[in-house]
Protein backbone atom coordinates (compact mmCIF):
# COMPACT_ATOMS: atom_id res chain seq x y z
CA UNK A 1 0.00 0.00 0.00
CA UNK A 2 1.20 3.55 -1.21
CA UNK A 3 2.92 5.26 1.45
CA UNK A 4 0.15 8.59 3.01
CA UNK A 5 -2.45 6.51 1.81
CA UNK A 6 -2.85 5.47 5.30
CA UNK A 7 -1.75 6.88 8.94
CA UNK A 8 -2.65 7.11 12.21
CA UNK A 9 -4.88 9.85 13.92
CA UNK A 10 -3.54 13.70 14.34
CA UNK A 11 -4.48 15.31 17.55
CA UNK A 12 -4.03 18.77 16.49
CA UNK A 13 -3.27 20.72 13.26
CA UNK A 14 -1.19 23.69 12.16
CA UNK A 15 -3.66 26.52 11.82
CA UNK A 16 -1.15 27.84 9.42
CA UNK A 17 -1.79 25.08 7.34
CA UNK A 18 -5.25 24.42 8.24
CA UNK A 19 -6.32 27.54 6.90
CA UNK A 20 -4.83 27.07 3.68
CA UNK A 21 -7.87 24.44 3.26
CA UNK A 22 -11.10 25.28 2.04
CA UNK A 23 -13.79 25.12 4.26
CA UNK A 24 -16.18 22.73 3.64
CA UNK A 25 -19.27 25.05 3.82
CA UNK A 26 -17.58 26.52 0.71
CA UNK A 27 -16.54 23.42 -0.97
CA UNK A 28 -20.52 22.44 -0.89
CA UNK A 29 -21.89 25.20 -1.99
CA UNK A 30 -19.44 25.26 -4.86
CA UNK A 31 -20.39 21.35 -5.47
CA UNK A 32 -23.99 22.19 -5.81
CA UNK A 33 -24.28 24.97 -7.86
CA UNK A 34 -21.63 23.35 -10.50
CA UNK A 35 -24.06 20.42 -10.65
CA UNK A 36 -27.00 22.26 -11.23
CA UNK A 37 -25.46 24.53 -14.45
CA UNK A 38 -23.64 21.54 -16.13
CA UNK A 39 -25.59 20.15 -18.95
CA UNK A 40 -26.13 15.81 -19.01
CA UNK A 41 -24.11 14.52 -21.62
CA UNK A 42 -25.19 13.14 -25.02
CA UNK A 43 -24.01 9.32 -25.75
CA UNK A 44 -25.86 10.13 -29.48
CA UNK A 45 -22.11 11.95 -30.59
CA UNK A 46 -18.21 12.46 -30.15
CA UNK A 47 -17.72 13.14 -26.42
CA UNK A 48 -14.82 16.21 -25.47
CA UNK A 49 -13.24 13.86 -22.93
CA UNK A 50 -13.64 10.33 -21.90
CA UNK A 51 -11.86 9.21 -18.26
CA UNK A 52 -10.87 5.51 -18.52
CA UNK A 53 -11.55 5.19 -14.47
CA UNK A 54 -14.02 6.03 -11.64
CA UNK A 55 -11.82 5.49 -8.66
CA UNK A 56 -10.99 8.21 -6.51
CA UNK A 57 -8.39 9.64 -9.87
CA UNK A 58 -11.35 9.54 -12.57
CA UNK A 59 -13.64 11.22 -9.97
CA UNK A 60 -11.36 13.90 -9.17
CA UNK A 61 -10.80 14.61 -13.25
CA UNK A 62 -13.93 14.85 -13.92
CA UNK A 63 -14.53 17.57 -10.75
CA UNK A 64 -12.70 20.04 -13.14
CA UNK A 65 -13.88 18.68 -16.28
CA UNK A 66 -17.17 19.30 -15.04
CA UNK A 67 -15.86 23.46 -13.77
CA UNK A 68 -14.74 23.71 -17.49
CA UNK A 69 -18.20 23.42 -18.68
CA UNK A 70 -16.97 20.06 -21.08
CA UNK A 71 -18.85 17.34 -22.29
CA UNK A 72 -17.57 13.76 -20.92
CA UNK A 73 -18.00 11.02 -19.75
CA UNK A 74 -16.50 8.33 -16.90
CA UNK A 75 -16.57 5.11 -17.74
CA UNK A 76 -15.72 2.27 -14.51
CA UNK A 77 -15.49 -1.30 -15.07
CA UNK A 78 -16.91 -1.60 -11.53
CA UNK A 79 -20.87 -2.29 -10.65
CA UNK A 80 -20.81 1.17 -8.53
CA UNK A 81 -18.64 3.60 -7.08
CA UNK A 82 -16.48 2.57 -5.13
CA UNK A 83 -16.05 -0.92 -5.37
CA UNK A 84 -12.38 -0.76 -5.61
CA UNK A 85 -12.62 0.04 -1.64
CA UNK A 86 -15.01 -2.07 -0.56
CA UNK A 87 -13.28 -5.31 -2.08
CA UNK A 88 -9.94 -4.31 -0.02
CA UNK A 89 -9.56 -6.54 3.34
CA UNK A 90 -12.15 -5.96 5.86
CA UNK A 91 -10.16 -4.08 8.90
CA UNK A 92 -8.57 -1.56 6.71
CA UNK A 93 -8.47 1.51 7.28
CA UNK A 94 -6.80 4.68 5.88
CA UNK A 95 -3.82 6.09 7.79
CA UNK A 96 -4.44 9.78 7.04
CA UNK A 97 -6.64 11.45 8.86
CA UNK A 98 -10.24 12.47 7.06
CA UNK A 99 -8.69 16.13 7.06
CA UNK A 100 -6.23 14.97 4.11
CA UNK A 101 -9.36 12.41 2.94
CA UNK A 102 -11.00 14.98 1.05
CA UNK A 103 -11.30 14.93 -3.24
CA UNK A 104 -11.52 18.93 -4.49
CA UNK A 105 -14.89 20.56 -3.69
CA UNK A 106 -16.56 18.22 -1.26
CA UNK A 107 -15.36 16.85 2.19
CA UNK A 108 -14.81 13.75 3.69
CA UNK A 109 -17.58 14.07 6.07
CA UNK A 110 -15.83 12.56 8.70
CA UNK A 111 -14.69 13.68 12.32
CA UNK A 112 -11.03 15.65 10.78
CA UNK A 113 -9.16 13.59 13.18
CA UNK A 114 -10.75 10.34 12.34
CA UNK A 115 -9.68 7.26 10.51
CA UNK A 116 -12.05 6.41 7.64
CA UNK A 117 -12.72 2.68 7.28
CA UNK A 118 -12.30 1.45 3.89
CA UNK A 119 -16.19 1.46 2.99
CA UNK A 120 -16.47 4.69 4.73
CA UNK A 121 -13.98 5.57 1.58
CA UNK A 122 -16.04 4.26 -1.18
CA UNK A 123 -19.22 5.61 0.40
CA UNK A 124 -17.75 8.79 -0.12
CA UNK A 125 -16.45 7.95 -3.25
CA UNK A 126 -20.10 7.16 -4.29
CA UNK A 127 -21.85 10.12 -2.48
CA UNK A 128 -19.39 12.63 -4.11
CA UNK A 129 -20.12 11.51 -7.46
CA UNK A 130 -23.60 11.52 -7.16
CA UNK A 131 -23.90 14.71 -5.04
CA UNK A 132 -21.46 16.91 -8.28
CA UNK A 133 -23.75 14.82 -10.74
CA UNK A 134 -21.20 13.16 -12.45
CA UNK A 135 -21.72 11.19 -15.52
CA UNK A 136 -20.20 7.95 -14.25
CA UNK A 137 -21.21 4.72 -16.85
CA UNK A 138 -20.62 2.14 -14.73
CA UNK A 139 -20.11 -2.06 -15.94
CA UNK A 140 -17.98 -0.54 -18.72
CA UNK A 141 -14.25 -2.36 -18.82
CA UNK A 142 -12.36 -0.92 -21.54
CA UNK A 143 -10.66 -3.29 -23.77
CA UNK A 144 -8.83 -0.70 -25.85
CA UNK A 145 -8.13 2.45 -26.74
CA UNK A 146 -7.03 3.43 -30.47
CA UNK A 147 -6.66 5.98 -32.45
CA UNK A 148 -8.32 7.27 -36.07
CA UNK A 149 -8.90 9.61 -37.83
CA UNK A 150 -7.47 12.26 -35.81
CA UNK A 151 -9.76 11.40 -32.49
CA UNK A 152 -9.81 8.34 -30.00
CA UNK A 153 -11.80 5.03 -30.49
CA UNK A 154 -12.16 3.50 -26.91
CA UNK A 155 -14.21 0.16 -27.49
CA UNK A 156 -15.90 -2.38 -24.66
CA UNK A 157 -16.91 -5.34 -25.89
CA UNK A 158 -19.49 -4.81 -28.55
CA UNK A 159 -19.50 -0.90 -27.31
CA UNK A 160 -17.73 1.73 -28.86
CA UNK A 161 -17.09 5.55 -27.72
CA UNK A 162 -15.36 8.29 -29.23
CA UNK A 163 -13.84 11.37 -27.81
CA UNK A 164 -11.12 14.15 -28.84
CA UNK A 165 -9.09 13.59 -25.51
CA UNK A 166 -8.92 10.49 -22.95
CA UNK A 167 -7.41 10.79 -19.35
CA UNK A 168 -6.73 7.11 -18.26
CA UNK A 169 -7.21 7.28 -14.60
CA UNK A 170 -6.88 3.23 -13.88
CA UNK A 171 -4.29 3.94 -11.54
CA UNK A 172 -0.89 1.69 -11.07
CA UNK A 173 -2.77 -1.07 -8.50
CA UNK A 174 -4.25 -3.36 -11.14
CA UNK A 175 -2.09 -6.26 -11.88
CA UNK A 176 -1.06 -8.08 -9.14
CA UNK A 177 2.32 -9.03 -8.68
CA UNK A 178 3.45 -12.72 -7.49
CA UNK A 179 7.20 -14.21 -7.93
CA UNK A 180 7.50 -17.36 -10.32
CA UNK A 181 8.57 -19.70 -7.45
CA UNK A 182 5.55 -19.30 -6.24
CA UNK A 183 3.83 -22.20 -8.39
CA UNK A 184 6.62 -24.44 -6.99
CA UNK A 185 5.61 -24.07 -3.32
CA UNK A 186 3.58 -27.04 -1.78
CA UNK A 187 -0.60 -26.86 -3.32
CA UNK A 188 -1.28 -28.00 0.63
CA UNK A 189 0.02 -24.14 1.67
CA UNK A 190 -2.95 -21.55 0.87
CA UNK A 191 -1.72 -18.44 -1.04
CA UNK A 192 -2.83 -15.13 -1.59
CA UNK A 193 -2.41 -12.18 -3.14
CA UNK A 194 -3.05 -8.86 -0.87
CA UNK A 195 -5.51 -8.03 -3.47
CA UNK A 196 -7.72 -10.66 -2.61
CA UNK A 197 -6.85 -10.93 1.03
CA UNK A 198 -10.30 -10.10 3.22
CA UNK A 199 -9.91 -11.72 6.79
CA UNK A 200 -8.06 -14.37 8.28
CA UNK A 201 -11.27 -17.06 7.65
CA UNK A 202 -9.04 -17.18 4.59
CA UNK A 203 -6.27 -18.48 6.19
CA UNK A 204 -5.84 -22.23 7.30
CA UNK A 205 -4.40 -22.79 10.70
CA UNK A 206 -0.54 -22.79 11.00
CA UNK A 207 1.85 -20.55 10.21
CA UNK A 208 1.23 -17.45 8.34
CA UNK A 209 4.40 -16.07 5.65
CA UNK A 210 3.43 -12.49 4.79
CA UNK A 211 5.81 -11.84 1.88
CA UNK A 212 6.34 -7.87 1.39
CA UNK A 213 7.19 -5.46 4.22
CA UNK A 214 5.43 -2.45 3.19
CA UNK A 215 2.33 -1.15 4.60
CA UNK A 216 0.12 -3.57 3.23
CA UNK A 217 2.23 -6.68 4.32
CA UNK A 218 2.54 -5.30 7.76
CA UNK A 219 -0.88 -4.49 8.72
CA UNK A 220 -1.74 -8.11 7.57
CA UNK A 221 1.04 -9.43 9.72
CA UNK A 222 -0.31 -7.49 12.61
CA UNK A 223 -3.73 -8.39 11.85
CA UNK A 224 -2.23 -12.38 11.63
CA UNK A 225 -0.28 -12.68 14.30
CA UNK A 226 -3.02 -12.99 17.96
CA UNK A 227 -3.93 -15.85 15.47
CA UNK A 228 -1.25 -17.41 13.68
CA UNK A 229 2.59 -17.67 14.20
CA UNK A 230 3.28 -15.24 11.44
CA UNK A 231 6.51 -14.27 9.69
CA UNK A 232 7.00 -10.36 7.89
CA UNK A 233 9.30 -10.91 4.99
CA UNK A 234 11.15 -8.53 2.88
CA UNK A 235 13.78 -5.52 3.46
CA UNK A 236 13.11 -2.83 5.87
CA UNK A 237 11.87 0.14 4.03
CA UNK A 238 12.27 2.68 6.62
CA UNK A 239 9.54 4.45 8.77
CA UNK A 240 7.67 7.70 9.08
CA UNK A 241 5.73 8.94 12.15
CA UNK A 242 2.29 8.77 11.39
CA UNK A 243 0.46 12.60 10.95
CA UNK A 244 -0.13 13.31 14.53
CA UNK A 245 0.55 15.94 16.56
CA UNK A 246 0.03 19.69 15.89
CA UNK A 247 3.61 20.24 14.15
CA UNK A 248 4.27 16.74 12.56
CA UNK A 249 1.04 15.83 10.95
CA UNK A 250 0.89 19.11 8.77
CA UNK A 251 4.44 19.02 8.04
CA UNK A 252 4.75 15.40 6.93
CA UNK A 253 1.91 16.44 4.98
CA UNK A 254 2.85 19.26 3.53
CA UNK A 255 6.17 17.34 2.72
CA UNK A 256 4.38 14.99 0.80
CA UNK A 257 2.31 17.29 -1.01
CA UNK A 258 4.77 20.22 -1.87
CA UNK A 259 8.13 19.64 -1.10
CA UNK A 260 8.44 15.25 -2.36
CA UNK A 261 8.25 16.59 -5.90
CA UNK A 262 9.38 15.65 -9.40
CA UNK A 263 10.57 19.11 -10.02
CA UNK A 264 12.63 19.21 -6.49
CA UNK A 265 16.13 17.07 -6.56
CA UNK A 266 14.73 15.83 -3.62
CA UNK A 267 11.76 14.66 -4.58
CA UNK A 268 13.36 12.33 -7.47
CA UNK A 269 15.13 10.74 -5.32
CA UNK A 270 12.21 10.02 -3.16
CA UNK A 271 10.47 8.81 -6.28
CA UNK A 272 13.28 6.50 -7.32
CA UNK A 273 14.01 4.83 -3.80
CA UNK A 274 9.77 4.56 -3.53
CA UNK A 275 9.61 3.49 -6.62
CA UNK A 276 12.67 0.59 -6.67
CA UNK A 277 12.31 -0.18 -3.18
CA UNK A 278 9.30 0.29 -2.03
CA UNK A 279 7.62 2.93 -0.06
CA UNK A 280 8.21 3.37 4.13
CA UNK A 281 6.19 2.31 6.64
CA UNK A 282 3.61 5.03 8.07
CA UNK A 283 3.46 4.76 11.50
CA UNK A 284 3.77 1.43 12.29
CA UNK A 285 7.03 0.57 14.26
CA UNK A 286 9.29 -2.39 14.98
CA UNK A 287 7.80 -2.26 18.08
CA UNK A 288 4.29 -2.65 17.29
CA UNK A 289 5.47 -5.87 15.22
CA UNK A 290 7.83 -7.09 18.07
CA UNK A 291 4.91 -6.64 20.59
CA UNK A 292 2.27 -8.39 18.21
CA UNK A 293 4.65 -11.05 18.12
CA UNK A 294 5.37 -10.83 14.34
CA UNK A 295 8.90 -12.11 13.58
CA UNK A 296 10.80 -9.92 10.54
CA UNK A 297 13.22 -12.21 8.52
CA UNK A 298 14.94 -10.89 5.61
CA UNK A 299 13.20 -11.49 1.51
CA UNK A 300 12.01 -14.31 0.57
CA UNK A 301 13.58 -15.56 -2.21
CA UNK A 302 12.79 -19.14 -3.72
CA UNK A 303 11.04 -22.51 -2.96
CA UNK A 304 12.72 -25.87 -1.73
CA UNK A 305 11.28 -29.02 -0.91
CA UNK A 306 7.72 -27.18 -1.47
CA UNK A 307 8.18 -24.26 1.38
CA UNK A 308 9.50 -21.08 0.99
CA UNK A 309 13.28 -20.01 1.43
CA UNK A 310 14.77 -16.96 2.77
CA UNK A 311 17.70 -15.26 1.67
CA UNK A 312 20.16 -16.75 4.46
CA UNK A 313 19.04 -20.71 2.90
CA UNK A 314 16.45 -20.81 5.83
CA UNK A 315 13.47 -23.23 5.20
CA UNK A 316 10.29 -21.77 6.82
CA UNK A 317 7.45 -24.57 7.42
CA UNK A 318 4.13 -22.85 7.05
CA UNK A 319 0.41 -23.15 6.49
CA UNK A 320 -0.39 -20.38 4.74
CA UNK A 321 1.59 -17.47 2.34
CA UNK A 322 0.38 -13.48 2.23
CA UNK A 323 1.86 -12.00 -0.89
CA UNK A 324 2.06 -8.29 -0.21
CA UNK A 325 4.37 -8.13 -3.48
CA UNK A 326 2.35 -5.24 -5.24
CA UNK A 327 1.46 -4.24 -8.79
CA UNK A 328 2.38 -4.04 -12.35
CA UNK A 329 1.43 -1.97 -14.89
CA UNK A 330 -1.64 -2.69 -16.54
CA UNK A 331 -2.33 -0.49 -19.86
CA UNK A 332 -1.97 -3.13 -22.29
CA UNK A 333 -5.45 -1.73 -24.05
CA UNK A 334 -3.71 1.30 -24.88
CA UNK A 335 -2.89 0.43 -28.23
CA UNK A 336 -0.84 3.21 -29.25
CA UNK A 337 3.12 4.07 -29.09
CA UNK A 338 3.14 5.86 -25.69
CA UNK A 339 4.34 3.05 -23.39
CA UNK A 340 8.14 2.79 -21.84
CA UNK A 341 10.02 0.22 -20.32
CA UNK A 342 8.22 -0.21 -17.90
CA UNK A 343 4.99 -0.59 -18.78
CA UNK A 344 3.63 2.60 -17.90
CA UNK A 345 2.55 5.85 -20.55
CA UNK A 346 5.57 7.81 -20.66
CA UNK A 347 4.33 11.70 -19.64
CA UNK A 348 5.42 14.71 -18.04
CA UNK A 349 2.87 15.35 -15.05
CA UNK A 350 0.57 13.56 -17.02
CA UNK A 351 0.47 14.68 -20.05
CA UNK A 352 1.51 11.66 -22.10
CA UNK A 353 5.01 12.62 -24.82
CA UNK A 354 3.69 11.56 -28.27
CA UNK A 355 -0.19 11.95 -28.15
CA UNK A 356 -2.05 14.98 -28.07
CA UNK A 357 -4.88 14.93 -26.16
CA UNK A 358 -4.23 11.64 -24.13
CA UNK A 359 -3.59 12.06 -20.55
CA UNK A 360 -2.23 10.06 -17.57
CA UNK A 361 -3.49 10.27 -13.52
CA UNK A 362 -3.31 8.58 -10.47
CA UNK A 363 0.02 7.17 -10.87
CA UNK A 364 2.43 6.86 -7.97
CA UNK A 365 4.96 9.84 -7.48
CA UNK A 366 2.87 11.16 -10.84
CA UNK A 367 4.05 14.90 -9.58
CA UNK A 368 4.70 14.22 -5.35
CA UNK A 369 4.78 11.11 -2.92
CA UNK A 370 0.93 12.20 -2.08
CA UNK A 371 0.06 12.04 -6.13
CA UNK A 372 -1.98 9.01 -5.63
CA UNK A 373 -3.67 9.17 -1.94
CA UNK A 374 -6.92 10.43 -1.88
CA UNK A 375 -6.24 13.81 -0.89
CA UNK A 376 -3.36 13.98 -3.45
CA UNK A 377 -4.57 13.53 -6.39
CA UNK A 378 -6.67 16.50 -6.66
CA UNK A 379 -3.82 18.44 -7.63
CA UNK A 380 -2.73 16.30 -10.28
CA UNK A 381 -6.10 16.56 -11.80
CA UNK A 382 -6.29 20.59 -11.76
CA UNK A 383 -2.84 19.78 -13.62
CA UNK A 384 -4.19 18.32 -16.33
CA UNK A 385 -7.29 20.09 -16.34
CA UNK A 386 -5.12 23.40 -17.01
CA UNK A 387 -3.40 21.37 -19.43
CA UNK A 388 -6.08 20.52 -21.55
CA UNK A 389 -7.66 23.89 -21.77
CA UNK A 390 -4.21 25.40 -22.65
CA UNK A 391 -4.11 22.95 -25.54
CA UNK A 392 -7.23 24.16 -26.82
Amino acid sequence: MPPFQHTRPARGINRSVDAALPRPAERIVAVRSMSARRPAPSMGRMFDTIVVGGGQAGLAMGYYLARQGRDFLILDAHARVGDAWRLRWDSLRLFTPARYDALPGMPFLAAPDALPTKDQVADYLEAYAARLGLPVRPSVAVDAVEEEAGRYVLRSGDRRFEAKRVVLATGAFRAPRVPAFSSDLDPCIVQVHSSRYRNLGQLRDGPVLVVGAGNSGAEIALEAAPRHPTWLSGRDTGRLPGLTGRITGPLLWWAASRVLTVDRALGRWARRRAVGHGGPLVGIGPRALQAAGVRRVGRTVGSRGGRPVLEDGQVLDVANVVWCTGFGPDFGFVRLPVLGPDGYPVHDRGVVAGARGLYVLGLPFQRSLASHSIGGVGADAAYIAEAIAAAR
